[in-house]
């Protein structure tokens, strides 16, 4: 280099590595599987966390134009029929690695069972937002039902089809009738 052009051009030094470990602190931080996390507050735990055993899989994008093993992987669980049918899948490592692969066209949602987990003889609702319910005491709805249709059949002032018939036609035919 000329003494001129070390005389104008500013004196700039280009550390290639400067960047490198600017921002790692090692020791610090918690570890989990595939990333490290740094808490705020040094005395950060983790809340407890108990994660649901079933998922309710629901597809939600068209299997139109997507590729082979897509399909196959909605085929194998049974949600290769109409957009919106729902399936329901156990939480395991080998379903929820299939699962990530095709997250783009499902909807997975926990299960969650506020009622305790049913029984064999349980009558059950799955809700859109993952809750299980339990029907319980099915016979004595039953029952009640049973007894208030009776109730109402043999009611004297229920007005049963033929005489709200009859009557709306006389009505009819004698529409000026005055109640003066």
């Amino acid at each position: 280099m000329s003494l001129l052009q070390k005389i104008i051009s500013p004196s700039v030094f280009i550390h290639r590595n400067i960047s490198k470990r600017a921002f790692k602190w090692y020791g610090e931080g918690i570890q989990y599987p595939g990333f490290k996390y740094y808490p705020r507050h040094p005395d950060f735990e983790d809340p407890p966390y108990n994660p649901s055993k079933l998922f309710r899989v629901e597809r939600i994008k068209s299997l139109k134009g997507a590729p082979h093993w897509e399909k196959n992987i909605l085929k194998e669980f049974k949600l290769d029929g109409k957009n919106n049918c729902y399936a329901i899948i156990k939480n395991i490592p080998e379903n929820n690695q299939r699962l990530w692969k095709v997250k783009h066209m499902i909807k997975i949602t926990p299960i969650t069972f506020p009622d305790g987990f049913p029984q064999p003889d349980d009558v059950t609702r799955l809700t859109e937002t993952g809750e299980l319910r339990i029907i319980k005491n099915v016979s004595s709805v039953e029952e009640t039902k049973l007894k208030l249709i009776g109730e109402f059949k043999t009611d004297v002032k229920r007005l049963d089809g033929d005489t709200l018939r009859r009557q709306s036609r006389r009505k009819w035919l004698d529409g000026w009738e005055s109640n003066f």
